[in-house]
């Protein structure tokens, strides 16, 4: 029976989206764990996360999860989301700078904090709620989701990648930044599909389908 494991490093939401994952999976199973003897044994992998990059990085090295992930980048599906899909570029710029997995070129960066004009429609930091996301390219994980669909977002860094064609998916939040990349055997979303009702459901149940052999 196939499996989805889901990286347990103690920073991800991941109650909720197992939860979604079970729902999309049809006949396969949804293993969340922080063993990585048992995640290898699964067919696809999700990285979440929730928090920054230096502690992601610290839990994922102590765990010896970041030897599981750049193993499953080589041969399986794997999916980032959040911090999830920030961790997996070379560098953050939290922190002073904290290098990170670098299954993507490029760096993380911060939104500018707003300017302090009173202005009652002046963007805050951290970008919190529903954003559009602009399909840049194809990609299998985007079948059946209309371009320009809403999802729920709540981040303060966003990636910033080397190589523009990695982006599948843009956003707008007082500049325009990559919500979403693809390369290979690996995608990754800035956003929260789990949170994102049908149209990250569907997502979700793209990726449990996705074979990019």
């Amino acid at each position: 029976m196939a499996a989805i494991g889901v990286i347990d490093y103690g920073m991800g939401n991941l109650h909720s989206l197992g939860k979604a994952l079970e729902r999309v999976s049809g006949a396969g199973r949804v293993i969340i764990s922080y063993d990585p003897d048992e995640l290898l044994k699964c067919d696809r992998l999700v990285l979440p996360g929730v928090g920054g990059v230096r502690e992601c990085m610290k839990e994922l090295e102590r765990l010896e999860l970041n030897e599981l992930v750049a193993e499953a980048a080589r041969t399986k599906p794997l999916l980032g989301i959040c911090l999830g899909m920030q961790v997996m570029l070379e560098w953050s710029d939290e922190n002073g700078g904290v290098p990170a997995l670098g299954l993507f070129p490029g760096r993380v960066s911060r939104f500018p904090d707003p300017p302090e004009d009173g202005s009652p429609n002046r963007l805050k930091v951290p970008h919190m709620g529903w954003n559009r996301v602009r399909q840049t390219r194809p990609h299998p994980l985007w079948e059946g989701i209309p371009d320009d669909a809403w999802f729920y977002f709540v981040h303060s860094y966003h990636a910033v990648p080397a190589n523009p064609e990695h982006v599948i998916g843009s956003t707008d939040y007082g500049q325009t930044f990559a919500s979403a990349l693809a390369r290979d055997n690996i995608a990754a979303f800035q956003f929260h599909p789990e949170k994102s009702q049908n149209h990250g459901m569907l997502l979700l149940a793209n990726f449990t389908q996705w074979d990019p052999s």
